[in-house]
């Protein structure tokens, strides 16, 4: 059976549509194998924690006060590295060279970022590029909130799909 990782970003304090997103994978995320936060929680670290079941990964973004919560973080997903950051201190709004040349001195396949508030799906053969945009206040066209979720199929294939609430 396929696990499910949620992956969300930038929900600045509003935690509605988190919430929501949660819920479909079980009341407290009971089907997730992780919750990851990119950052910009807006200082709800504790509610976030309490609205899942499941492990949660998180990290310090720009607006976050949470001096226990790391700037990036290494972690495992499926077989694979992956580097988890909000992004900011990388100038990621000016492209991802810096995230990807710290994934490749850290081992890691794939980078996940907020901060743009905008979702990016970049596959490329040594490191993937992952930004769920925000799953409150999107800035891409349409301004629909989004997140991601991250299948890990049982013969190890890894699927990104960004969702539009």
């Amino acid at each position: 059976m396929a696990r499910k990782i949620l992956v969300v970003s930038d929900s600045h304090g509003r935690n509605g549509n988190l919430q929501k997103a949660v819920s479909l994978f079980g009341e407290k995320g009971e089907e997730l194998e992780m919750l990851i936060h990119l950052g910009d929680m807006g200082g709800l670290y504790s509610e976030i924690r309490n609205m899942v079941s499941c492990p949660l990964e998180a990290v310090r973004g720009n607006g976050d006060f949470n001096q226990e919560l790391p700037i990036s973080k290494l972690i495992t997903i499926g077989d694979q590295t992956a580097l988890i950051t909000h992004g900011h201190r990388y100038n990621c709004k000016a492209g991802t060279d810096a995230m990807r040349g710290l994934a490749r001195a850290n081992g890691a396949s794939m980078v996940f970022f907020g901060h743009t508030h905008q979702p990016l799906v970049e596959i490329q053969p040594e490191i993937k590029m992952l930004n769920p945009g925000s799953i409150t206040l999107p800035r891409q066209p349409g301004y629909r909130p989004t997140y991601m979720v991250v299948t890990i199929e049982e013969d190890g294939r890894i699927q990104f799909s960004v969702v539009e609430m």
